[in-house]
């Protein structure tokens, strides 16, 4: 009877391990996806300096397209600076009124990096430029965002050790008594001649099993989970995209499946190289 209510902890420990972890990965890669939708919006605003004519533009242009690092780079006269800013300001477009005689606003390139790390060595190179009056790319955002992702990605790897970890030690503790509870069984199929392997496999089978039928839960639960979350959040947030990859979500089934043998069969491993004396 305590030998089963074991099987059925171990069964329990590997689903919640497995669920979490499982829960932890879909919030990394979704994690990672808005970051990389947010990084392809991370533009560096260049504000040139006044009276430049167009050939020293068209240079410094082909200048910046030239660095390591650049994926974009677009030449924004204020007359268009003007125009953006009356189309973002829609029915409030009268507080820019009189200004097309006297335009305000400078001439500028908006600078796309490859990758969001780029963003401010290519700020610092690009403020070094003689015609540059000023640069602004979000100073500080970009950053934070760097640092919450790998912050997701470190979290994400800890649990997943911890709770494999649990999992194994609570799976090893389960075959430990069920070696102990058939001991006698054992050495009389040693006696009869019973080879080290013929003695161990059921006991590996037993934890591969525990595992297997862990791991099945817990995907059952995130894969119906998930699938409601994700068109809910279609229908309600729909401007937020989330990971809907049909390859990638079954990549994450069959491995999270995979896990709850291999955490079974290591965790009965260790109990009987450890307990089983064959």
């Amino acid at each position: 009877m305590r030998n089963s209510w074991f099987s059925i902890a171990s069964v329990g420990v590997v689903t919640i391990s497995l669920l979490i972890l499982g829960c932890s990965l879909l919030l990394v890669l979704n994690a990672g996806e808005i970051t990389a939708n947010l990084e392809s919006d991370i533009e560096i605003s260049v504000f040139l300096k006044d009276d430049i004519d167009l050939a020293e533009i068209s240079k410094m242009q082909r200048e910046i397209r030239a660095m390591q690092g650049v994926a974009q780079v677009e030449y924004v006269p204020k007359e268009k600076a003007l125009l953006e800013m009356k189309e973002r300001l829609n029915d409030n477009d009268d507080l820019l009124v009189g200004l097309e005689d006297n335009n305000p606003l400078p001439d500028a390139f908006r600078v796309k990096a490859i990758q969001a790390e780029q963003v401010a060595p290519l700020a610092v190179t690009l403020e070094r430029m003689d015609l540059t009056e000023k640069v602004r790319y979000g100073q500080g955002v970009v950053e934070n965002l760097m640092a919450l992702s790998r912050w997701l990605r470190v979290a994400g790897i800890v649990l997943m050790a911890l709770l494999s970890a649990a999992a194994i030690f609570l799976i090893a503790t389960t075959i430990r008594l069920s070696v102990f509870a058939r001991r006698k069984e054992i050495g009389i199929m040693k006696f009869l001649g019973a080879t080290n392997w013929f003695v161990r496999m059921p006991f590996l089978l037993e934890g591969m099993f525990l595992g297997l039928v862990g791991s099945v839960v817990a995907v059952l639960v995130i894969y119906f989970g998930y699938s409601t979350l994700v068109a809910n959040v279609g229908e309600t947030i729909p401007f937020m995209r989330m990971v809907d990859d049909p390859r990638l979500l079954r990549f994450i089934v069959e491995g999270l499946l995979l896990l709850g043998l291999l955490i079974g069969l290591i965790g009965s491993a260790i109990s009987l190289r450890k307990f089983l004396e064959v």
